[in-house]
């Protein structure tokens, strides 16, 4: 199947408030709840494998703990199995980051005063403690729900017609931004359009009934919505905060020079998993370092690659430079100081190769700016391996 991983449908109505989800939308708490699943199964026994995560998204924590007890026959009631793993939780609750581009939205629709809603099938004192962890976000939000203040969570509409009459807006002026298929079923039963951020990888056909699908926040448009529009791009990019990233030069799947003619330096992903599951799949740029030849400009995928359908995430730097030989196994260091767009699917392989180029034309130019060329000089591009970031 062809087709583009932001996708919208015509809009009906323009909205006036935004009603968020908290875990897996603002919050990267998948991390954590595997750590927290991972140790206590081990407690019964058991191995945390992962393989019930798409069961348990975006349900409260009775109905998770539901599927984790039948799913591993625990010897104990769900009810049992939330009072062990609740204090065991709560202990992380302050190592939760907030996921890319969460901060920015909050800031910038709290900035334009546009109304902010949290809705959460978590309790509502544990969003309460989740969000005192992250500096302006509680006094940002005129409204904050939990699911214990309703009678049924999500998929319920509840939730979100609590928020909306909270909010003293009619449910049609809401839109809902969400990363689960429960939230996203809650979201159009109560009336509203909904924005679905999938935290499910490769997931994107489930979640068709949303009136928008978008890789990450980063590639919401508020304008779409009748909302104030982001002013932070930058000739097309996003300019971030740093981020560091470095490894021997590993062989890919053989089709950068070979199919598309550009040559990308493949790194290795071990020991940077926190930061394949922090970062959205998309296109990136940035500088890069080889430690025996010097620094270069460069421009990097990071994802599945959906016109080739990879069964792993993968990063995939292209270093804006003709080299005479291949380096595999040289040491390189990447500083990530921008995004251009979500990888998307292309009719044909050159459509696709046309695109990665005018990826190279943006990011080449980009970097001539002040903004990003002072990164070139960062230490990390030519310390040693041992003192990473």
């Amino acid at each position: 199947m062809i087709a583009k991983m932001s996708i919208t449908k015509p809009l009906k109505k323009l909205a006036s408030a935004i009603i968020l989800d908290l875990d897996g939308t603002l919050l990267n708490t998948d991390g954590v709840v595997s750590n927290v699943l991972r140790v206590l199964l081990v407690k019964h026994g058991k191995q945390w494998d992962g393989r019930e995560a798409h069961r348990i998204l975006g349900k409260t924590p009775l109905e998770a703990a539901a599927v984790v007890v039948e799913d591993y026959e625990l010897p104990c009631t769900a009810d049992e199995f939330v009072l062990q793993i609740a204090p065991m939780f709560s202990d992380q609750m302050c190592k939760i980051k907030a996921l890319p581009g969460a901060n920015r939205l909050i800031k910038h629709m709290h900035g334009h005063g546009v109304p902010l809603a949290l809705a959460s099938n978590s309790s509502r004192a544990n969003v309460e403690t989740k969000i005192t962890h992250h500096q302006g976000w509680k006094e940002s939000f005129s409204v904050i729900i939990g699911a214990d203040e309703v009678k049924i969570g999500k998929p319920s509409p509840e939730i979100f017609l609590e928020a909306a009459k909270r909010l003293n807006i009619e449910p049609s002026s809401g839109l809902v931004i969400e990363d689960s298929i429960p939230g996203v079923i809650a979201g159009k039963a109560a009336g509203m359009q909904v924005v679905a951020v999938p935290s499910l990888p490769k997931q994107s056909h489930l979640y068709t009934t949303a009136d928008e699908i978008i890789d990450s926040l980063f590639d919401l448009q508020p304008e779409k919505w009748g909302l104030p529009p982001f002013e932070d791009w930058i000739e097309g990019t996003l300019p971030l905060e740093p981020w560091y990233i470095g490894g021997p030069v590993i062989k890919g799947y053989g089709r950068g020079s070979k199919v598309l003619g550009i040559p990308t330096a493949n790194l290795s992903t071990e020991g940077y998993l926190e930061i394949l599951l922090e970062y959205p799949s998309g296109v990136y740029f940035g500088w890069a370092g080889l430690s025996i030849r010097g620094v270069y400009k460069m421009v990097m995928s990071i994802g599945w690659n959906p016109y080739f359908n990879n069964p792993e995430k993968t990063i995939e730097p292209w270093l804006l430079h003709d080299f005479d030989e291949d380096f595999y196994g040289e040491e390189l260091r990447l500083v990530v100081v921008g995004y251009i767009r979500p990888q998307v699917n292309f009719p044909s392989l050159d459509s696709l190769i046309e695109k990665i180029h005018e990826d190279r034309k943006i990011a080449g130019k980009a970097l001539e700016l002040p903004l990003y060329s002072k990164y070139r000089d960062d230490p990390y591009l030519t310390s040693p391996l041992q003192n990473d970031h």
